[in-house]
């Protein structure tokens, strides 16, 4: 029996020996830049850990200051990323989605539409930071508003202002509305055209056939790039790039958790507690795609 075992173990062995060896850079990669970094963040999460001297164990003490001597400055960052996540959310879903189906049609030159559209997707966020803030400079040397000014109106404070930071972040993400694009239109190809020829004889009209066929079999797509969505808008830290006071913004208004993470890690050189705050985030986000998952009955499956 136990020949037949050392037999069987080194025929699985030799007929798996290639498909191992090419995955075990992506196996070590994952092991040495995420798996390691994630158990050595929640090491660090228990100490009082300035990165080179002081290596204190407090337990729980850096989660004990979140919610007592931190606790403003804590729940302001998650106010403030909560708010940008519903709504930046749910307004690039459904705007990406609308431009997909609009250059999903047979129109004359609709390829060089998606090209144009995904551009943006590829200029690195660094870039993008950059480029938005000049044209959003609060002053008239900025495009947006040496054209505002152009038409007789008072220079529009954009990221300078507390009022209106908020927003002028969201407006700059719709910039990158091509990344989904590209995923609805893979949705949007796999549907069968059979569909909407049949639903075309029976009499339904264009509205009809988006919110009965379009919609219902996009749901797959929708639910994936609601679960992205979520994840990325809850470690956005762009802000740091272009906004004032270390990417706080006026007033703490751009003030995300993730900047807070980086700015404690790097400026205040708190790692432990900088490492709480991600674990906190982490188990934030896990909830978030957990209750997406349990409340996910909408998702069309295939024929069941």
């Amino acid at each position: 029996m136990k020949n037949i075992m050392q037999l069987n173990i080194k025929k699985i062995i030799k007929n798996n020996i290639y498909g191992w060896i090419f995955v075990l850079p992506l196996v070590i990669g994952i092991l040495m830049f995420t798996l390691y970094p994630m158990i050595q963040s929640l090491v660090y999460s228990f100490y009082r850990y300035d990165g080179i001297l002081k290596f204190e164990y407090i337990g729980l003490g850096n989660f004990i200051t979140m919610f007592t001597t931190d606790f403003d400055e804590f729940s302001k960052v998650f106010t403030n990323t909560f708010l940008y996540a519903l709504i930046t959310v749910p307004l690039n879903l459904c705007l990406s989605y609308l431009l997909a189906v609009t250059v999903n049609q047979k129109i004359k030159g609709v390829t060089g539409f998606r090209v144009i559209y995904y551009l943006p997707v590829v200029i690195p966020g660094v870039v993008s930071g950059v480029i938005w803030s000049q044209l959003m400079a609060p002053t008239s040397f900025g495009l947006f508003n040496s054209f505002i000014v152009s038409l007789g109106k008072n220079e529009f404070p954009f990221f300078s202002s507390a009022n209106t930071a908020m927003f002028s972040i969201i407006f700059m993400n719709l910039w990158s509305l091509g990344g989904g694009m590209v995923l609805w239109l893979a949705a949007l190809k796999n549907i069968p055209q059979g569909l909407y020829e049949a639903a075309k004889i029976d009499g339904a009209n264009v509205i009809t056939r988006f919110l009965r066929i379009t919609i219902p079999l996009s749901t797959p797509m929708i639910f994936y790039n609601l679960v992205t969505g979520i994840i990325g808008a809850m470690q956005t830290n762009q802000t740091m790039v272009f906004a004032s006071d270390g990417g706080k913004g006026p007033e703490n208004s751009l003030y995300f958790i993730a900047v807070k993470i980086y700015i404690d890690a790097f400026q205040n050189s708190s790692y432990g507690y900088a490492s709480a705050l991600a674990w906190v985030l982490f188990i934030i986000i896990g909830i978030l795609t957990f209750v997406t998952f349990k409340t996910s009955k909408w998702v069309y499956a295939g024929d069941e």
